[in-house]
């Protein structure tokens, strides 16, 4: 009785828009009705692609999920070093007179060729493919006009993909999408930059309500270490997105920080090396989202800055050790800490630091290097967050201005994790919080007018 019901309801539009309609519904009702099997999105990057033997291996991998009746959408970057060398040869052919769009148009013919192979491909081993060319009305990602540096449109790429994608997934047809290539509303191509095609992957995936989102790479997943440099190292079973933006500030890219923005909550993304052959194979999972945009938030409880002084403090290992024991003697979170030369700062939850602090002057007591202790008035802890942080000029600098523009003082401040900490007093927290608020809005603002003037944020 469901869907004969939801079809009726939905009668006044055409009949591909119908389905997607019905096919919404459905998978929000989730226990009334359940609609097709298990459904992956699965992007190949460019060393999984580098010739025709890896093509081969990798439209296999699909073929084995297709017979098990999983939905694949696959996603496909340009061969090898295609994009590279395609910048090479426009730079050296035009320099600094090749337009963006027309530069754009050109590199869009890496992962166009990709794509028209890779359905070849899986046409050959008996299963229906359809390549998904930005010059067809079925092209999904819609973005702005920022030549080489595009930003995805959400709602238009979203509804697009479901309107485009959904009806030949019903049908047994599998699509294979060139990534990193946008479209504009009035039909330009773009490109979305570095780490477009997993945005791509991303994005399909959010939309479709996809089970999972596989990675095929060259590598079997993020390990504890650069095997450069160090050895043995292992594999990491599962990794938050927010870990991963830590790795991917100390310039290893695993997935670009672009394209994490676009990482949809409730899908996991697995990475896996395609030399393997097995889409089944154990790699990285990757959990959870970060802040698409710049968000400021409050710490929920006040905070007290405890700062101690002496000689050389950052030689000394000892103390280090020992202050730390002591906070965990006592189950006490250390909320963040800096050190120079000759001085630390331990930020710890204010409605604690009294069980901690005479173990704190025991260390001082003991040491030869520790001068002395002092503890803050209460604080307020100000997160602010964003994926594209470390990817934003000047943001500190202007955070900072514009605190001191409203007379409000800064009691600390650290950075990590695409995050900045900022310490204030804790009764103009709220205040703070505002004109934070404020800032980042005109960050934004700034940030747009940037890319309509086309000029890249990286």
């Amino acid at each position: 009785m469901v869907l004969p019901l939801l079809w009726a309801l939905a009668e006044k539009t055409d009949k591909q828009t119908k389905f997607v309609r019905v096919f919404s519904v459905l998978h929000v009702l989730g226990g009334v009705i359940e609609i097709g099997n298990k459904m992956l999105v699965v992007k190949f990057g460019g060393s999984s692609l580098a010739n025709g033997e890896k093509i081969a291996k990798a439209a296999k991998m699909v073929a084995k999920k297709l017979k098990e009746g999983v939905r694949l959408v696959v996603v496909v970057s340009a061969m090898g070093k295609t994009t590279d060398k395609l910048l090479e040869t426009v730079d050296s052919a035009l320099g600094s007179k090749a337009k963006p769009a027309d530069v754009d148009d050109i590199l869009s013919m890496g992962e166009r060729t990709s794509a028209r192979i890779f359905s070849t491909a899986l046409k050959s081993l008996g299963f229906k493919a359809r390549y998904i060319d930005p010059q067809s009305e079925e092209w999904p990602i819609i973005t702005d006009d920022s030549f080489m540096n595009a930003e995805p449109i959400l709602d238009k790429s979203l509804d697009s993909i479901r309107r485009n994608l959904l009806p030949l997934l019903e049908n047994g047809v599998t699509p294979v999408v060139p990534g990193f290539i946008g479209k504009t509303v009035d039909g330009r191509i773009t490109t979305l930059g570095r780490g477009g095609s997993d945005t791509t992957a991303f994005l399909i995936a959010h939309a479709l309500s996809a089970d999972e989102i596989i990675l095929a790479t060259d590598v079997d997943g993020i390990m504890t270490a650069d095997p450069k440099l160090v050895k043995d190292v292992r594999k990491i079973g599962e990794l938050k997105v927010e870990e991963l933006i830590g790795l991917t500030n100390s310039g290893k890219k695993f997935i670009h920080r672009k394209a994490l923005r676009y990482k949809p909550e409730g899908i996991d993304v697995k990475i896996v090396n395609s030399a393997r052959g097995d889409l089944d194979v154990d790699g990285t999972i990757i959990k959870g989202s970060f802040p698409r945009d710049l968000s400021a938030s409050i710490h929920e409880s006040p905070v007290v800055a405890v700062t101690m002084v002496g000689k050389e403090l950052s030689k000394a290992s000892k103390v280090m050790l020992d202050l730390f024991s002591k906070l965990e003697e006592k189950g006490i979170d250390l909320l963040g800490m800096s050190i120079d030369h000759d001085s630390l700062i331990m930020y710890l939850p204010e409605n604690a630091v009294r069980d901690v602090l005479e173990g704190f002057h025991e260390v001082v007591l003991k040491s030869d290097r520790v001068l002395a202790l002092a503890v803050s008035p209460k604080l307020a802890l100000i997160r602010v967050r964003g994926a594209y942080l470390s990817e934003t000029p000047g943001v500190l600098n202007t955070v900072s201005e514009a605190l001191y523009s409203q007379g409000l003082n800064i009691y600390g401040v650290f950075t990590i994790t695409s995050s900045i900490c900022l310490f204030v007093e804790w009764g103009r927290r709220v205040e703070a919080l505002k004109t934070l608020e404020e800032t980042i809005k005109q960050l934004r603002l700034e940030e747009e007018a940037l890319r309509k003037d086309n000029k890249p944020l990286t």
